[in-house]
């Protein structure tokens, strides 16, 4: 007996939420679908005995196994609108490495979709304007490295020119990235002040990635984000 269209759907959008996060949940893929745990088990249990290696770890979720890709699924056409439009608000962003690489990864997305699909984006791409930053500046070209040193670990070097126009030079352990009035701002543990600190990227003079590694913070970005409001309501509040 076949599966039923919607099942079959969800079975698909399993696959690819599995691929695309390092463990998933079973409540988590249950909550997303708009099922039951005792269905998605089930659902798992047809993957695995359809030959997807699907790995299950302990007290963590699911994961498939390393290595293992399905061919591309398609794009519906709000998926492709989606990404025509985040192209556009993408690549009027101040920090030119992303740029550079979002245009790289969509061009790798759009190969995949059908002709008709191509014919209908290529034609939305025309019909969407951004007016912020309509002059396309770009102040930094940092964004990608620093996301990569965040990833892994590793201390860079900053020459840095403050908002006053004083120079320095900080080793940081960087923390986390966020952007405001369209400029993207590094959180990173100062060495030179003991403490975290925020630097914007358009005032990076140069960056040096080390080979200087260090150890995890144990704090979230959320609970970094709280200290934070907690400061300036005791600033605000004498």
């Amino acid at each position: 007996m076949s599966l039923e269209k919607p099942r079959l759907a969800r079975l698909t959008a399993i696959i690819t939420q599995l691929q695309s996060q390092q463990v998933v949940t079973a409540r988590e893929l249950a909550d997303k679908h708009g099922v039951s745990i005792r269905t998605m088990y089930r659902d798992i249990r047809t993957l695995e005995q359809s030959g997807i290696p699907i790995v299950a770890e302990e007290g963590r979720g699911y994961t498939i196994m390393d290595g293992y890709k399905l061919p591309p699924v398609m794009f519906t056409e709000e998926e492709a609108n989606a990404l025509v439009t985040a192209e556009h608000l993408l690549l009027k962003n101040k920090d030119q490495s992303l740029s550079e690489q979002y245009q790289n990864a969509i061009t790798k997305i759009k190969s995949v979709l059908g002709n008709e699909q191509k014919e209908k984006t290529e034609f939305l791409a025309n019909r969407i304007q951004i007016r912020e930053n309509q002059a396309n500046d770009k102040t930094s070209s940092y964004l990608m490295s620093l996301q990569s040193t965040i990833a892994s670990f590793q201390v860079v070097e900053l020459n840095y020119l403050s908002l006053d126009n004083k120079a320095s030079t900080r080793k940081v352990e960087p923390f986390a990235i966020y952007t405001t009035q369209n400029n993207w701002v590094l959180i990173a543990y100062c060495h030179l002040r003991n403490d975290f600190r925020a630097f914007r990227l358009d005032r990076i003079q140069e960056l040096i990635v080390t080979s200087e590694v260090f150890e995890p913070h144990p704090l979230t970005l959320e609970q970094y984000l709280e200290a934070c409001r907690k400061k300036f309501q005791a600033g605000q509040n004498p």
